[in-house]
Parts: structure tokens; C-alpha cells; sequence
């Protein structure tokens, strides 16, 4: 594998940046079926005596199925340099595009069977821990009610807490 795996205590990234700026994509399945998506939501941080990260996907995102069926999936930082590869894989459908064809990502499989990228510059191999829907009733700021999930945003999203479990570097 082109990567090397690292201790998760050896990680000094700024994850505000990460996700927010560069972004990750969100993977889940195995080398006979998978989907990545974009995500700009989420976070890393220490839970139930765990390293976690959490995200949140909507339901109808083709990757939320991936990630229903089985207990993993992987968050890929590719660098800002590969702005291009976010752009399709949070504006096309799996269900419609091979996102690997269209984009030139180069998978890679753990020992575990699940999916990484070539292109990655580090990569988080997740376990699934929680699962919870977002639900209108719990905003105690009504306003991002409208902001976020009014018109046409789509679903409420599930938050997923996953486990760290391997943690990928180029």
C-alpha cells in the first residue's frame, strides 16, 4: 500500500481547516461496490475513551446506503490541490457517474476491505459506533431549521460517531 499507518496520538492536523476548507470524502463499502461523497460537516474529537470523528450524511446521498449496510467507512483528505475531485463527488450521484472513472481517484483496500484513495494525503479507517437523525424537534436555534434544511437542502441528516480505528498517511 502507498500509504503508511500511523498512531492516531502522532496526528498534529488542524481538522477546523480539514474539513472545513479542504474538505474530506466520505467512502463506504467494499471492492466489489462503494461510493464517496463530499463532506464539509463534521469533526474530530475524544469520546466514550475512543478517537472519534462524527459526520453527518442525508439520506438521500447514495453513500448513506454504503454506509447503512456496513460497520465502516473512511474519511480521505486529498489536499486543496484536488479541489476537482470534491466538486464532482459532491455534485454527482453515484447512482448516475462511476465517480473513480470520472475523477481519476485511484482506490486502495485495507486489510479490513475498506476503501481508501491513492491521492489521499491522510485517511481515517472508521468504525461505526452511533447512528442518530437530526430531527426538527431538538434545534434550540430554529433559525438553521430554514437555513440548512428548508427548500430545496434536502432531508434532516443522520450523524454517524465513528471510531478511529487506522489512521492512513501518505
Amino acid at each position: 500500500m502507498i500509504m503508511k499507518k500511523v498512531e492516531v496520538k502522532e496526528l498534529s492536523e488542524n481538522f477546523f481547516e480539514a474539513i472545513g476548507k479542504e474538505w474530506m470524502l466520505v467512502t463506504a463499502g467494499n471492492k466489489e461496490a462503494f461510493n464517496t461523497m463530499t463532506a464539509s460537516w463534521g469533526g474530530i474529537g475524544w469520546l466514550w475513551n475512543k478517537p472519534v470523528a462524527f459526520v453527518f450524511v442525508r439520506p438521500e446521498r447514495y453513500t448513506y446506503e454504503f454506509i447503512e449496510k456496513g460497520d465502516f467507512l473512511t474519511l480521505s483528505f486529498l489536499g486543496e490541490e484536488n479541489k476537482k475531485i470534491h466538486a464532482v463527488c459532491g455534485s454527482k450521484s453515484g447512482r448516475e457517474v462511476d465517480k473513480v472513472k470520472e475523477t481519476g481517484l485511484k482506490p486502495l483496500f485495507t486489510a479490513q476491505g475498506n476503501v481508501l484513495f491513492e491521492q489521499a494525503r491522510l485517511s481515517l479507517e472508521c468504525r461505526k459506533l452511533y447512528a442518530g437523525e437530526i430531527g426538527p424537534e431538538n434545534f434550540l436555534d430554529k433559525n438553521l431549521i430554514e437555513k440548512w434544511y428548508g427548500g430545496s437542502h434536502g432531508g434532516f441528516h443522520k450523524m454517524y460517531v465513528v471510531e478511529i480505528e487506522n489512521v492512513w498517511m501518505r
